[in-house]
């Protein structure tokens, strides 16, 4: 069996966009007729430049290739070019790439993927949200109204999850690292204390943050958020800073999450060795793909850390997350997202039972991936996934983070 043929999606979810502006699917064919699906989540460059580097890594690294040499594959790819380190958006390629070379070989075998990696340790995964609008609620005002947000968190939780996540503390500036406004910590007091009385104990908080702290900014963030004990802090500060992870966490005593923009073990590992990090977020379509967070995982044993795989991405993502954490002993939590695009895509073919995620018992990915609602729905905008203002940190009027995606101009 051969790698033989590739296929790229750039699919657009319909307004307000949640999970990004686009998504990135992979299509592999081998020559015996196989088919697997994956993901790319990188996008620091266009959608047709990313989709060039897609066919550039196939031809080069896995064109006429045993998928079942992942480990030959990734060695050429994290080589290439005389590199041997990690490389973003050639790492991004590379897992959306390798996410579908499982799904060729469990299909192959007949069995899920999480059987190849060791087997169903995990007879359900737990789940968390993040908190998105309702129906009725206005998408701009959403951001910044804890009551808004505790209403969204009650309905969350009546439905069985047992986390939720939120992230109100001001912008995500190109900038880097800034002192929060005094409305920033205000508000996401605000915001815990609101979403802690709405639901009491029966969900841990996740506050998510997004790098855009200094060291000291984080602190303070996090000293105030203490008395509402959140599960986590998430990426207070820049993630090209690892030593300075280590201090946000000694001075507080809330957990600190991360790990999303990272890939290879290479940069999870020396996360681990800084100290003070004991949940690893790794979003699979962009850190090296399952086998390579099937290492990190055990790297995460030793320092009796967790992993708490990230989706802010498609469907095809969330599955290759699903497996990964199906066959962990370490396995704290993984994010979804329920929306109808996201279920129409694979065909409502992984299921969220009150809170809890059913691991998928068909072969491969274990999805009935629609390349016709795919294509049906190009993206044909201009802008990035995400992006980051320009403009600093508002200290005099405020500032509104609009959840990444409403309000956007393509």
């Amino acid at each position: 069996m051969k790698l033989k043929d590739l296929e790229v999606f750039i699919v657009a979810p319909p307004a307000p966009g949640w999970g990004g502006r686009y998504w990135i699917f992979t299509k592999l064919i081998t020559d015996c007729g196989f088919v697997g699906y994956g993901e790319v989540y990188a996008s620091s460059v266009s959608p047709e430049v990313m989709t060039a580097v897609i066919r550039d890594v196939f031809e080069r690294h896995m064109l006429n290739e045993n998928p079942e040499n992942i480990e030959l594959m990734f060695r050429r790819a994290y080589s290439s070019g005389f590199t041997q380190r990690p490389d973003l958006t050639v790492m991004g390629a590379f897992s959306g790439l390798e996410i579908a070379c499982w799904d060729i070989l469990g299909k192959s075998r007949n069995r899920p993927i999480y059987a190849l990696l060791g087997g169903k340790m995990n007879q359900r995964i737990r789940a968390y949200t993040y908190l998105y609008p309702l129906p009725h609620h206005d998408l701009y005002k959403f951001w910044t109204s804890p009551d808004l947000a505790a209403e969204a968190a009650l309905e969350a939780v009546n439905n069985g999850y047992t986390a939720v996540k939120f992230d109100p503390a001001g912008p995500y500036t190109l900038r880097g690292g800034h002192q929060p406004a005094m409305t920033d910590i205000s508000l996401s007091v605000a915001f815990c204390k609101a979403i802690r009385e709405a639901i009491g104990d029966r969900a841990d908080l996740l506050f998510g943050t997004h790098g855009q702290f200094t060291t000291s900014g984080a602190i303070r963030l996090a000293q105030a958020l203490e008395p509402y004990s959140p599960l986590w802090f998430e990426e207070p500060i820049p993630p090209d800073n690892f030593l300075e992870f280590s201090e946000v966490a000694k001075a507080t005593n809330i957990p600190i999450a991360a790990g999303e923009r990272l890939t290879t073990k290479a940069e999870f590992g020396a996360l681990l060795r800084t100290g003070g990090i004991k949940i690893l977020q790794p979003a699979l379509g962009r850190a090296g793909g399952i086998w390579e967070m099937k290492k990190v995982a055990g790297l995460a044993e030793i320092f009796n850390a967790e992993m708490a795989p990230h989706l802010y991405a498609g469907p095809v993502e969330w599955a290759a997350n699903i497996h990964l954490a199906t066959s962990i002993p370490n396995l704290l939590i993984a994010e979804t997202i329920e929306t109808p695009f996201h279920k129409k895509l694979i065909s409502g073919s992984i299921k969220v039972e009150n809170g809890f995620i059913v691991p998928p018992e068909g072969p491969g990915l274990g999805i009935n991936f629609d390349e016709k609602v795919a294509t049906e729905n190009p993206y044909t905008g201009s802008g990035l996934h995400l992006e980051m203002q320009e403009d600093p940190c508002n200290y005099q009027n405020g500032n509104n983070f609009l959840g990444g995606s409403p309000g956007r101009v393509d």
